[in-house]
């Protein structure tokens, strides 16, 4: 049975100790809590406010770490592990890459619904700790991938690619949705969750699945977030052009 910790305590000042042991800086600023839309996992989840968010990601920035995107349970990631759980023929059985992985919950969700193996691949060091301890209190394995996926050749080595909330940037959204066009190309299947962010390729894809995905109003514009599960366009892959 997962242990759901209480508040905090008052929170630690990002050293070279706490960078050299992310696990110990996510444990310091988080709390392990039970995701809103998929109760079934916990993962640990910083208080959801804007100040801590600031304080966090200033502290970060001067290690010359990203912001701590791997401390809220986003709704297109949350969306997305909704889907998987609820449709595991899409995992099960399956090796499995989530992209841009953040807390790993899309991964453990992919592991808990019967994939064979999942790869969490995310560029930000404390997101792969992130992912590796919320893996452990959730008791399974995730492979941790620190590198940048984007520029990946298909290959088969993974027969389902999970994006949670990654068109939110103009750069990583195209090389996002071309190395998810060519993966599907090779035979893939693609499952996208977003919420409706700026660069989400609506035209291109084709929806599968809405959730109204509880969030914070200090991140989102809403307590509730319309979010849907996305699947690239059979007509698509016919007519875009590949950037290869």
């Amino acid at each position: 049975m997962l242990v759901i910790t209480g508040p905090r305590q008052r929170r630690p000042a990002l050293t070279a100790t706490t960078i050299a042991d992310p696990q110990s800086f996510i444990r310091a600023n988080t709390r392990l809590r039970s995701v809103p839309l998929v109760p079934e996992i916990a993962v640990f989840l910083a208080d959801e406010s804007v100040p801590i968010w600031q304080q966090t990601e200033e502290e970060l920035n001067e290690a010359g770490l990203p912001p701590p995107f791997w401390a809220f349970a986003w709704a297109g990631g949350q969306a997305l592990a909704r889907y998987v759980l609820d449709h595991p023929v899409t995992v099960r059985d399956r090796h499995v890459l989530d992209i841009a992985s953040g807390s790993g919950l899309v991964g453990i969700a992919a592991m808990k619904a019967g994939a064979v193996g999942v790869t969490v691949s995310d560029i930000d060091p404390f997101a792969i700790a992130a992912a590796e301890l919320n893996a452990e209190v959730n008791l399974v394995h995730l492979t941790l991938c620190g590198e940048d996926v984007l520029d990946t050749q298909p290959n088969g080595r993974w027969q389902t690619i999970l994006a949670g909330d990654i068109f939110y940037e103009g750069d990583t959204a195209t090389r996002a949705f071309a190395f998810l066009a060519d993966h599907a190309r090779a035979g893939a299947t693609i499952l996208i969750g977003d919420p409706g962010r700026t660069f989400l390729p609506k035209a291109k894809l084709v929806r599968l699945a809405d959730y109204r995905v509880p969030v914070t109003r200090d991140l989102e514009d809403a307590e509730i977030k319309l979010t849907a599960v996305w699947t690239i366009s059979p007509d698509c892959l016919v007519s875009c052009i590949s950037r290869r």
